[in-house]
């Protein structure tokens, strides 16, 4: 009599053991499969943000055109109007004077404004100039630029180092300063 009670009780057990078994699994299941389908959504959308070879050309109301190339793109998720760019080129074609090429490794481009951040190795030709840095803000609408973090200013006959540079496109005006009044421009000649 014992024995067919605790054959009785191991049976039940077996029996909701196996019950719990399947309702987790289904309970599971349904977890699983709803995890999935927004993953899958995200990384459609995301492959579809990025862009090879982007080009950007655009005119003031002077007519200076603006052409900025990259190998390559991608727009923002919170901003469409942002677009984030690889191994950029940009000139700058300025009426009545020579055109300024820049280049850098990354950069940020709006494309509702078409002022553009460079960064990392940026470098500026201009005539016999040469200016280095590391972050250069280029403003169409303030008709500016402004290049800093271990600016380097390299002429025929000087090399200057600062913190900063700022040059106004339509007067080609160019301010070459340090932060600190303490500090000064240190100035190296080349001859």
């Amino acid at each position: 009599m014992i024995k067919r009670h605790i054959g009785k009780i191991i049976f039940i057990i077996l029996c909701f053991i196996i019950i719990l078994i399947v309702i987790n699994s289904k309970i599971f299941k349904k977890k699983d499969t709803t995890l999935i389908k927004p993953q899958k959504l995200e990384n459609e959308v995301y492959s579809s943000n990025n862009m090879k070879d982007v080009k950007y050309t655009t005119k003031d109301t002077d007519g200076n055109e603006y052409i900025i190339t990259a190998t390559d793109g991608e727009i923002d998720f919170s901003n469409a109007n942002i677009i984030y760019l690889t191994n950029i080129k940009a000139k700058i074609k300025l009426i009545n004077s020579d055109d300024i090429l820049i280049t850098s490794d990354y950069g940020k481009y709006n494309s509702s404004n078409f002022d553009t951040i460079f960064s990392k190795n940026v470098i500026i030709n201009y005539l016999n100039n040469e200016i280095t840095g590391e972050y250069l803000d280029f403003s169409i609408k303030r008709n500016s630029l402004l290049m800093t973090k271990k600016v380097v200013y390299t002429n025929l006959e000087n090399i200057l180092k600062a913190d900063a540079l700022e040059m106004n496109l339509k007067t080609k005006d160019t301010k070459i300063f340090m932060y600190e009044s303490q500090k000064k421009v240190n100035i190296k000649s080349i001859n």
